[in-house]
């Protein structure tokens, strides 16, 4: 029988993990730990995937945005941009990587939020980027930065608006609606009744909006399906009043937040009957629309990544048992420090599977209580020298990782 985790990338054989036909032990023992491994091949099967559920059921263009802030890997990168993916952008550093590893300025939309003169003088100068706008008051800046440097440039840009409605796996990953679970005030996008009147004002600015983007946050599961829904029938909704007004659209883009299984018990998302419902709303709606967009980060790349550590030593401290390993959740794989809802299977790649199995709180080797890739996980008792794999590691760990505590961030490799 297979393990809930097992994909095109992990495999279990004679109870060992191997990666991409390659033993896990023999990676991490060629390239050394801490170290990242994502699969080439696991990525292109999540982008098949995804591409199928939506032109199956579509004859409109398809664009996928890939959310580079998931992890800007440049081979990652490279292996997305030639197999036809766009780029969404939410920083001039991101622009610049697209444009290093080889992606069109044309491919490249750039959300951002809080912005300055000087990240709209650097996104100006790329020909044929979209500007999405996140707020009415970013106009002003807007039109400050193109009249001082860019006199009469022909500037693209589509509208972020904020639907009311709010979705995430935690309270920090909301992304729209009034306030997140927590209670803190949402800061993304133009809120329903003044998203006619941006439209209005973007085109008295001189900018031709061809555009309407909405993001809900990020770590949906199969419960908020009737949540998205209730989001993708705004969204059209929204679009038909921005039709009636007289402004043209070019596309609607629904955003990201479907990702893989990180979990046993976990309902993943139902990108099929997502795609599904998208699609058939768009038809029955009569909207004049020639492409539907969406922003997969971690759908593409979360399951196609591991962090392989090692065990330095086993402790035992008041009835717990500690693996402590050579690396740092805030260097690394910082989501269970940041998010009390994250959750990273771990495994021993020397015994994946067995009946004598321990609880086992793996450790990090930082000055803090919450540096734990994982807390009480039933796993065999690894021993000193053993190399865990934390799953899912693919996705907002290395793109977020620090030098905390002056510790080095892992090397990457693709396999």
């Amino acid at each position: 029988m297979m393990n809930w985790w097992e994909n095109d990338f992990l495999k279990v054989k004679n109870q060992k993990l191997y990666l991409d036909e390659k033993e896990a032990t023999e990676v991490a023992e060629e390239y050394g730990t801490p170290l990242f491994v994502y699969s080439k091949r696991q990525i292109l099967s999540n982008l098949k995937r995804l591409l199928q559920v939506f032109t199956d059921k579509t004859s409109l263009e398809l664009k996928i945005y890939y959310a580079m802030k998931a992890n800007p890997s440049p081979g990652i990168l490279k292996i997305l941009g030639e197999n036809g993916t766009y780029i969404d952008a939410v920083s001039p550093g991101e622009v610049d990587m697209a444009l290093h590893v080889g992606f069109p300025r044309k491919k490249i939309l750039y959300t951002g939020t809080s912005v300055s003169l000087e990240d709209l003088h650097q996104i100006f100068k790329q020909e044929g980027t979209i500007v999405n706008i996140d707020a009415e008051e970013q106009l002003e800046l807007m039109k400050e930065t193109r009249d001082r440097w860019f006199k009469n440039k022909k500037i693209l840009v589509s509208i972020r608006w904020n639907p009311g409605i709010g979705i995430g796996f935690s309270p920090k990953t909301v992304t729209a609606g009034i306030k997140s679970g927590s209670g803190m005030p949402v800061k993304f996008g133009v809120e329903e009744k003044r998203v006619i009147p941006v439209f209005q004002e973007a085109i008295s600015c001189g900018f031709v909006p061809i555009g309407l983007h909405q993001h809900l946050g990020s770590g949906w599961i199969r419960k908020d399906f009737e949540k998205v829904k209730c989001a993708v029938d705004k969204i059209i909704q929204m679009a038909l009043k921005v039709e009636k007004e007289g402004f043209s659209l070019e596309f609607l883009d629904f955003g990201g937040g479907f990702g893989p299984k990180y979990y046993l018990d976990q309902e993943i998302f139902p990108i099929k009957e997502y795609a599904e419902y998208i699609c058939r709303k768009i038809e029955e709606s009569g909207l004049q629309i020639k492409t539907i967009a969406v922003e997969p980060g971690r759908y593409l790349v979360g399951d196609a990544g591991i962090l392989l550590v090692k065990v330095e030593y086993l402790k035992k401290n008041y009835g717990n048992i500690f693996a402590c390993v050579n690396a740092g959740t805030f260097n690394s794989v910082p989501r269970p420090a940041i998010y009390a809802e994250a959750n990273h299977h771990i495994i021993n790649c020397s015994e994946v599977n067995s009946e004598k199995k321990a609880k086992i709180t793996v450790a990090g080797n930082l000055c803090e209580t919450g540096d734990v890739f994982g807390k009480e996980i039933e796993m065999p008792l690894p021993k000193r020298g053993d190399i865990l794999a934390v799953l899912c590691a693919g996705a907002y760990c290395r793109s977020m990782a620090s030098n905390f505590n002056l510790r080095d961030i892992p090397e990457e490799i693709i396999i």
